[in-house]
């Protein structure tokens, strides 16, 4: 795991810089507005020009990132970071000033957007949530630093602001060496473009082993969007010798194979394959005491009511997890590479897979599954797979002969990936199943029934200590090709990963139910985020504290106003680090929705109590210190669990092919969120006064906490394949339930 936080705190200086922009130009505004002489206007100009950079940037940052990938658009923010750093340290005048900035803002606007996408697709699920804090926690700690350099350079006779901007440059000369020489390239985006020895040794690096295929597995099959999935139940135990003689379904049991050749598992439907229909009548999918409450949001919660009692990590089923790109029978030897496909033909095959030559990924054209016409595929059972994704053997059992775990031990949150094939044909003679990827979530203890995906009434519960309850998404591979199935009847046909890659964002899986669920979430938690108050809070921060006395007692030990202000500042955000790293410890045991609901009362609490404070205006010291400790509090929840999780959020719910397009479109509304409540504040403030503003932002949490009880699902511990699989089946069932 070190490999994976080794990348992000690499990537998560990005963030330091933005903090530390958002500092310098708060201090260094009191010293450039003198200097140049600017007007009201002028100098609101020059604050905001980052801002507008960042807007701008981001319309494109994401879907330039789906193109290109994320490194290099990272690579770029750290250039724009530094070239505007030199530009503010040289500016002769205001307009090279706000040329500056601007280019500041484009390096903020990419960093923003793309590390916590890139942490997301990087880091195991087990701790994604603690490492996409780390974004929200760098920042405030670029800001607390910023805050102490000013104050320092306050106290001499004639502070330099171009010195306070400029130095900007030289923590950005650190993050363009870091992301040029030691952060890798996403494993997902390679993989979106078919780039999979890269992606395999990117992932190796990240994940401190050499087995990483049945990881790269999953990331294959997240390139799918939409589909037809559905929600079965198994019960599951190891596959016998009996039961590997015939690989299809029979009596009633389903031969399920693993990542790893010679891994596999017969499972015994528990009742039957329930549609979306089916699951729409479960109480598990649908709360019927909470009318407006979203399936979406049931459904991912019953996979948190029980895992496993060994530990979402250690699941009892699943204690194997190997090379998913191993060879049958392959005469090379195990240390080939699984993309060096060779050319194999058996005795009365119709065709094998044409070699590629050497590892270049843009070699290979043969399908990812050989299919060999043997005598299993004349019964009806899977291919064998030669340099395959699936290794299939016909002796695998959920252990290893020796009885000793093997490699991972799932795809994370308890979650392991497997495949089935149930072709046959009907009693009219057409063919009936097909080739299935499978998401298997084991329920609990052998025998357990609860937290339970799917509770269906009527199952009997098999006897044998070894079979384990499953819920099962099922659906179509993302790679399965219909076309080759036409041209190759006589098994499953998956096509390479570059020859579905796209060249730019696929616009038009934006119209897909699960995609268009998605971004209402995530842009919905965006705005209401910018309009809960942090902005206001902060403003108001300053007044609090010198109504409270903190600026009389720092001016009698002879600090001047300024050096007093840039003071508090320091403490102001050194306050936040603590809180954010509580958030950091919690994001991945409580959850992102467990704390939302949690923190998002408190701020209610501390704004209203802010409103009465401000109604009463009363001069006592008694109800300053209340302001003062309401203010204190805002913040610790708010850089707790409201700060972070929105741009957490965003980077885990979308599919991999348009997850750079769908978080510019989140980042997009939160910076347009972020210019009108700045905008607007003053006029506000003219108008309804700091009571009024506060009424809102306590309105505003309220709507918030209803949105994520009702709306926002938790995510914690569980893969992005599987989130954006969920997403895709809550939608649909939404649309089922609608048209009924």
């Amino acid at each position: 795991m070190r490999g994976a936080v080794f990348v992000a705190l690499a990537a998560t200086i990005g963030n330091f810089l933005q903090g530390w922009d958002n500092a310098t130009i708060a201090g260094g505004i009191v010293y450039i507005k003198e200097d140049l002489d600017l007007g009201s206007t002028v100098e609101g100009l020059v604050v905001a020009m980052s801002l507008i950079g960042a807007t701008v940037i981001t319309t494109s940052s994401g879907p330039i990132s789906d193109w290109l990938g994320r490194r290099p658009m990272l690579i770029m923010s750290s250039i724009l970071y530094f070239i505007g750093g030199l530009v503010m340290l040289w500016s002769p005048n205001v307009y090279v000033l706000c040329l500056g900035r601007l280019l500041d803002g484009f390096g903020i606007g990419l960093a923003v957007t793309l590390v916590p996408l890139y942490i997301s697709e990087t880091a195991p699920p087990d701790v994604r949530g603690l490492l996409n804090t780390l974004p929200q926690f760098t920042g405030s700690g670029g800001m607390f630093l910023a805050y102490c350099m000013i104050f320092g350079m306050s106290l001499s006779d004639s502070p330099n602001w171009r010195i306070m901007l400029g130095v900007l440059s030289i923590p950005s000369v650190i993050y363009f060496l870091f992301m040029v020489f030691f952060l890798p390239e996403s494993p997902r985006w390679l993989v979106s473009k078919g780039k999979m020895m890269e992606a395999k040794k990117v992932l190796q690096r990240l994940r401190g082993r050499e087995d990483v295929s049945g990881e790269l597995a999953l990331l294959v099959e997240g390139l799918g969007i939409g589909g037809e999935t559905s929600i079965e139940e198994y019960m599951i135990g190891p596959a016998d010798e009996a039961g590997d003689q015939v690989p299809t379904s029979e009596n009633g049991r389903i031969k399920l194979y693993g990542p790893e050749e010679g891994l596999s598992w017969v499972a015994k439907p528990a009742a039957r394959q329930s549609s979306l229909a089916l699951i729409s009548r479960q109480g598990t999918m649908t709360n019927q005491s909470v009318p407006l409450m979203d399936p979406l949001v049931t459904l991912f919660g019953s996979v948190h009511e029980k895992l496993p009692e060994t530990g979402s990590m250690k699941s009892m089923l699943f204690p194997n997890f190997g090379s998913m790109f191993s060879t049958t029978a392959d005469p090379r030897g195990k240390d080939e590479e699984w993309d060096e496909e060779s050319v194999q033909r058996e005795e009365g095959g119709d065709y094998g897979s044409e070699a590629g030559e050497g590892d270049d990924d843009e070699n290979l054209h043969s399908p990812l599954i050989s299919r060999q016409t043997t005598s299993i595929e004349k019964e009806g059972g899977p291919p064998a797979s030669h340099g395959s994704i699936l290794g299939m053997g016909r002796h695998s059992s959920l252990m290893q002969g020796t009885g000793e775990q093997v490699g991972s031990t799932g795809i994370g949150g308890g979650w392991q990936l497997a495949w089935k094939w149930t072709e046959r044909e009907g009693e009219d003679g057409k063919k009936e199943g097909g080739f299935k990827r499978i998401y298997l979530h084991e329920e609990g203890v052998p025998g357990s029934r609860r937290g339970s995906l799917v509770s269906l009434p009527g199952v009997e519960v098999p006897a044998e200590d070894e079979f384990v309850p499953a819920a099962a998404l099922v659906s179509q591979p993302a790679l399965y090709s219909k076309e080759l199935m036409d041209q190759h009847p006589l098994g499953p046909a998956m096509v390479h990963p570059s020859e579905t890659a796209s060249k730019g964002p696929i616009w038009a899986a934006l119209s897909e139910p699960g995609v268009k669920h998605a971004l209402f979430v995530g842009m919905g938690i965006q705005l209401l985020q910018q309009f809960s108050g942090i902005n206001g809070v902060l403003y108001y921060t300053p007044q609090i504290l010198e109504d409270a006395g903190v600026e009389d007692i720092l001016s009698s030990l002879g600090l001047g106003t300024e050096s007093a202000s840039f003071l508090i500042s320091a403490f102001t955000t050194f306050l936040m680090l603590p809180c954010i790293a509580v958030g950091m410890r919690l994001m991945d045991s409580s959850g992102r929705r467990t704390l939302l609901l949690t923190t998002i009362p408190v701020l209610i609490v501390t704004l209203v109590v802010l409103v009465i404070v401000e109604l009463i205006n009363s001069s006592s010291t008694v109800f300053s210190y209340i302001a003062t400790i309401c203010v204190v509090v805002y913040f610790c929840c708010f850089m707790t669990a409201y700060g972070p999780i929105p741009n957490i959020l965003c980077s885990e719910i979308f599919p991999t092919r348009v997850r750079g397009l769908c978080i510019t479109i989140c980042a997009l509304v939160f910076w347009l969120g972020d210019i009108i409540v700045t905008d607007t504040l003053p006029v506000l403030l003219e108008s309804i006064g700091l009571a009024g503003i506060f009424g809102i932002y306590a309105a505003v949490c309220v709507i918030s906490w209803v949105f994520v009880f009702l709306k926002v699902p938790e995510t914690k511990g569980m893969p992005l394949e599987v989130i954006t699989e969920f997403f895709s089946v809550g939608a649909k069932q939404i649309a089922t339930t609608k048209n009924e």
